[in-house]
């Protein structure tokens, strides 16, 4: 016999990534934007935060930069257990204006850079397995609020997401005054690709040069103690200075620990190549990049031909 959940039933507890029927329940109603139901944490999910924060805190002290450090402080981040989104934004929106946004899962690319633009960072609420922890099949909470916002208490690194988030805007904005269909889609797949890129390489796997030599500020390094090792320390890695026309061009690596890293001299060069990016992008050397990771899906076109056509329906 076939049975079913009452409906009137409490959701069950448990909020682990990839089996999490809250979420599942989100995103079955389209619901990307969501609360945090930080009742529906469990034990583990607590127990699985404590040991991500221990297994890293003290390379942070060692590999970090300073301004992610004075971040986690200003936070106020928990170490024992999850934070909760409220707490956490009470302290950030004062510095930056910047905002944690709990989200259901996978932000599509140009939801996700337009956020940036009006200082709302996605956060999912979900939390990795506690059996796998150097494993993340996804972005889970450590990752985004241990890895990504405590930089964004910093003022110059906020207005750099928000800046790039901008860029994103022009892409979309230039993409609709493209009338070929064909000619669309290709332009619009290689900016997103070369915009990913220059994420990837600078906001989540960033190197910057400070007076004590190489640290980490990119949150796929903060929020992983293996790679944050490997990044600042190991002879493996090249580290090469940010030049736009090299990483809008190079593929990533998604499955292994990086062995190209990208170092700036400070989040003022960074904001002023973001400058750059965007007049490469409408001088037309965003329209043909190299091919390789990563590979632009459907929802992530989709979502940048869909803001295109808003654009082109407001300027006619």
């Amino acid at each position: 016999m076939t049975t079913t959940q009452d409906s009137r039933a409490p959701p069950r507890r448990g909020l682990t990534t990839t089996r999490a029927p809250f979420v599942e329940s989100a995103r079955s109603r389209g619901d990307l934007f969501i609360a945090q139901p930080y009742e529906l944490y469990d034990d583990d999910n607590q127990e699985t935060w404590r040991r991500l924060c221990r297994a890293i805190e003290a390379l942070w002290e060692r590999c970090a930069c300073a301004r992610f450090l004075d971040g986690l402080t200003r936070l106020r981040l928990d170490r024992d257990l999850i934070p909760r989104l409220d707490a956490v934004n009470a302290q950030l929106v004062p510095v930056s204006g910047f905002r944690a946004r709990a989200v259901s899962g996978y932000v599509p690319a140009f939801v996700f850079f337009d956020c940036l633009a009006r200082r709302e960072f996605p956060t999912t609420i979900t939390i990795r397995a506690g059996d796998r922890l150097d494993y993340l099949p996804e972005p889970d909470i450590f990752h985004d609020l241990a890895g990504h916002v405590p930089m964004h208490t910093d003022r110059v690194f906020a207005d750099v997401l928000a800046r790039f988030g901008d860029v994103a805007r022009a892409a979309a904005e230039r993409a609709a005054t493209i009338a070929a269909p064909a000619r669309r889609r290709s332009v619009l797949e290689s900016n997103i690709r070369a915009l990913a890129r220059f994420f990837w390489f600078t906001i989540e796997f960033g190197l910057m040069r400070s007076r004590h030599g190489i640290c980490a500020y990119g949150s796929g390094l903060l929020s992983s103690a293996g790679e944050l090792v490997h990044a600042v320390s190991s002879p493996a890695v090249e580290r090469v200075d940010l030049a736009l026309e090299h990483v809008v061009d190079q593929a990533f690596e998604i499955d292994r620990f990086q062995p190209l890293l990208v170092v700036v001299d400070s989040f003022e060069s960074l904001f002023d190549e973001i400058g750059r990016l965007e007049a490469a992008l409408h001088a037309g050397r965003l329209d043909a990049v190299r091919d390789g990771s990563p590979a632009v899906g459907d929802v992530d076109l989709h979502s940048f031909a869909a803001a295109a056509d808003a654009a082109r329906e407001a300027a006619s």
